[in-house]
């Protein structure tokens, strides 16, 4: 898979100029990005802190934190790449890095949760114009016998941050969960400075001057995504036969429907529906987003059980949970010689396989009175392997059927699925959960656990059109 990938982007069009060499581009890129997923692990480390702050916040509206940060993300991604493939990537990754920067800065004086979730969704539109982008802008310079090995650096940039971003969270927490959002900005300030200097000027310019995104298409899109998890987030309170929760399960059935039309018909959809033909891409994304389902859930679930049910703080809570990322970030990087002798899908299938393993570790060894070291650690490393098998495989796997010429939309669809999936495995897990006291906690997270297995297993079953791809 590691020759597929490399043969599929060789034909992309040669680097335009850069004022700085590939290896300056990486770090601007790498800090970028670097930053902007390092956010969501603080975030999830932080969350207990606003609740407190906030005058004691449900878990229900404080995951509108998280969630509206990813659906704004996921339903901007791909227009972003759109209009970054039109009139060129430089400068929307600047725009999208100062956004996001500015942003950060407003989330940190928020004054209560509808003001964060706010600041929130400005943050995130700045996040979907830097992230494709960055992508674009790092294979733009990359030399083509280079790019796989590229997207495997890009992808583990994620979990690098996830591996800091516990211990990180922590430390800043006890500070004030403020600085969570403050450290972003004199990083953002700096890579603006070295990107204006640093970034090739010609990346992207003249490949697409077709239609302007679908705005509509977008708008539908988070439509969609909101109200399924509103509905699955306030289940709990409302009941899954409430007028309130059918309607909303009911509007999300009618703007996917929607959002799918327009993306038929539109000539510049948010979803290109014909890449979805393609086995490999529609199998890579679909085991993508399952996989965010699981893994999302997964990480919320073991910060809210080490910090509500073990009474941990911020910082221990940080450490405790920096072990299972920090395995991801080796295994991305080494992983290719594995990949191109058994293949993506089986690679993927074995990830996850093993984060299903880790969730079902949890519901059989996690007890209010359990171990850290026996009962949580060998399930969360258990997952940490997972995303180090799944993620950045099936990202390589999704981008070595993408044109040349789009490579910012075809990185930001896989992204967006992302996205998708971290909002549905947050609304699933805290639907679980509810608010459960006393013995029944244990049990209630128990649940949780095992919709992560689900989801999982969902995902391995997804990408086995790649395991039949690569036996056939």
């Amino acid at each position: 898979m590691t020759v597929g990938i490399s043969n599929s982007l060789a034909g992309a069009d040669a680097p335009p100029r850069a004022a700085g060499t590939p290896r300056a581009v990486f770090a601007v890129v790498a800090c970028s990005v670097f930053v902007a997923n390092l956010d969501l692990f603080i975030v999830n480390v932080a969350l207990p802190a606003m609740g407190g702050s906030f005058g004691g916040s449900t878990l229900g509206s404080l995951s509108w934190v998280l969630n509206a940060y990813a659906i704004v993300f996921a339903a901007l991604l791909v227009a972003a790449g759109r209009f970054a493939d039109r009139v060129g990537h430089k400068p929307v990754f600047l725009a999208g890095l100062a956004v996001f920067t500015l942003a950060s800065v407003a989330c940190a004086a928020s004054p209560g949760v509808p003001a964060l979730v706010a600041a929130r969704v400005v943050q995130a539109a700045g996040a979907a114009m830097l992230m494709p982008t960055s992508l674009a802008l790092l294979l733009a310079t990359t030399p083509a016998e280079r790019r796989a090995h590229a997207v495997r650096m890009w992808a583990s940039i994620g979990g690098i941050a996830a591996s800091l971003g516990p211990v990180a969270g922590g430390l800043l927490v006890e500070a004030g969960w403020r600085w969570v959002f403050l450290v972003n900005v004199p990083v953002g300030i700096a890579a603006v400075v070295a990107g204006v200097r640093v970034l090739p000027t010609g990346a992207g310019r003249e490949r697409d001057r077709g239609a302007l995104p679908d705005l509509l298409g977008a708008a539908l899109l988070t439509a969609a995504v909101a109200v399924l998890a509103l509905g699955l987030v306030k289940s709990g309170d409302w009941g899954w036969t409430d007028d309130r929760t059918l309607i909303s399960l009911a509007a999300a059935v009618l703007a996917a429907v929607g959002f799918l039309i327009r993306s038929a018909r539109h000539p510049a959809p948010i979803v290109t529906l014909p890449l979805f033909r393609i086995r490999a891409f529609s199998a890579a994304s679909a085991g993508l987003t399952l996989f965010s389902i699981a893994f999302a859930a997964a990480l919320l679930g073991a910060i809210l059980w080490v910090q509500d049910v073990w009474g941990w703080s911020a910082v221990r809570t940080g450490f405790a949970v920096a072990p299972g990322p920090l395995v991801v970030p080796p295994i991305a990087l080494r992983i290719g010689p594995v990949v191109a002798r058994f293949g993506a899908g089986l690679v993927a299938l074995a990830g996850s396989v093993a984060m299903a393993g880790g969730a079902l570790w949890w519901a059989a060894a996690l007890d209010v009175r359990s171990g850290y070291a026996a009962a949580f650690l060998p399930g969360w490393i258990l997952i940490g392997v997972g995303v180090g098998l799944t993620v950045p495989v099936l990202t390589g796997a999704a981008a070595a059927t993408v044109p040349p010429a789009q490579f910012a939309t075809g990185s930001a669809l896989t992204a967006m699925g992302r996205q998708i999936g971290s909002v549905l495995g947050v609304a699933v897990l805290v639907s679980v959960l509810g608010t459960p006291h006393g013995p029944r906690v244990a049990e209630a997270f128990r649940h949780g656990w095992y919709a992560v297995a689900i989801a999982a297993v969902l995902s391995a079953i997804g990408v086995l059109p790649l395991v039949r791809r690569r036996r056939g």
